[in-house]
């Protein structure tokens, strides 16, 4: 099992110069990958200018955009910045994308010009351009709702074919699309039985696709004192208590929290990517640093 961290660029956790140096330290702990996530709903860093500089302070872990919403970018210049991006990584990019959620997202996707409910075939449609503009020079595209008749030269990435492409979801449309077109799986189901389920579903389309988990966890031996912990930081980050964002994500603390990780390796996760609730910068630090020492135990227990 590989191990990521989602870096704290969301407002709410006060992002400086420092995040880059975040990154860095991930690296140190042994972390395989950092990765950055996307939003207009609440303000924080922009994702693809973040990984950039982190292209550059970083040498060994993957980057990733967890996830990134295509829709917020005209396609063929976020091929281009894609493609840049991979290259000055030296072809570390990993790109996880979604189409936002319902009673969340309405609003960005207004503010860009796109309609919410084309929102799955403007992704599909996004992927496949970039992909035909990473590996060759189309003359024209027409997709379900996307159709250019001139397509610029773009950037070769350093990756055969381009950046992976993971996508996030569980729905069974979601899964649908992901055993059809994409290379990872990157969902925050709450329950590994549903983690296993889904994965087989997409499986049963015969891709072969990197299955990732997206979690969101506080390390605290006492369950009430994280239990508290992950609250405060859900009222924070969503404006939504615990009891709401833990039914639809993996809310994870208390005592067991290597063995909670652990039932979504056996039901299939290859990939986990952990998000820290925290959102004072100390508090962050320490967590950051016992993170490390949860990923050495799960490396251990899982060989």
């Amino acid at each position: 099992m590989e191990f990521g961290l989602l870096l704290p660029s969301g407002s709410a956790q006060v992002p400086s110069r420092a995040i880059v140096d975040t990154a860095v330290t991930a690296e140190r702990l042994g972390f395989d990958s950092v990765w950055a996530g996307d939003s207009m709903v609440r303000a924080r860093l922009e994702p693809l200018t973040l990984l950039s500089a982190v292209a550059q302070a970083t040498e060994r872990v993957r980057l990733g955009t967890a996830v990134l919403i295509p829709a917020h970018r005209h396609p063929v210049q976020a091929a281009i910045t894609l493609s840049s991006l991979d290259v000055l990584s030296g072809g570390r990019l990993v790109v996880g994308v979604g189409a936002g959620f319902p009673g969340f997202s309405e609003q960005e996707f207004n503010l860009v010009g796109v309609r919410f409910k084309t929102r799955f075939s403007h992704l599909d449609d996004t992927v496949t351009l970039w992909r035909q503009l990473w590996t060759g020079r189309p003359a024209r595209f027409d997709g379900k709702v996307l159709h250019y008749d001139w397509l610029p030269e773009v950037p070769r990435p350093v990756q055969p074919g381009g950046p992976p492409v993971w996508l996030g979801g569980i729905t069974p449309a979601a899964l649908r699309r992901t055993g059809q077109l994409y290379d990872g799986w990157l969902p925050y189901p709450p329950d590994p039985a549903d983690y296993a389920k889904g994965l087989a579903t997409i499986r049963e389309g015969g891709r072969d696709v990197t299955p990732a988990l997206f979690a969101t966890v506080y390390l605290d031996d006492d369950a009430e004192r994280g239990t508290r912990a992950l609250d405060e930081y859900c009222r924070a980050v969503y404006a939504r208590p615990l009891d709401f964002v833990g039914r639809i994500q993996a809310m994870l603390t208390g005592p067991d929290l290597a063995t909670q990780l652990a039932r979504f390796a056996e039901a299939g996760a290859g990939h986990v990517l952990l998000r820290i609730a925290a959102v004072d910068p100390g508090t962050y630090a320490g967590q950051l640093e016992m993170a490390a020492e949860l990923l050495s135990v799960l490396r251990r227990r899982l060989g």
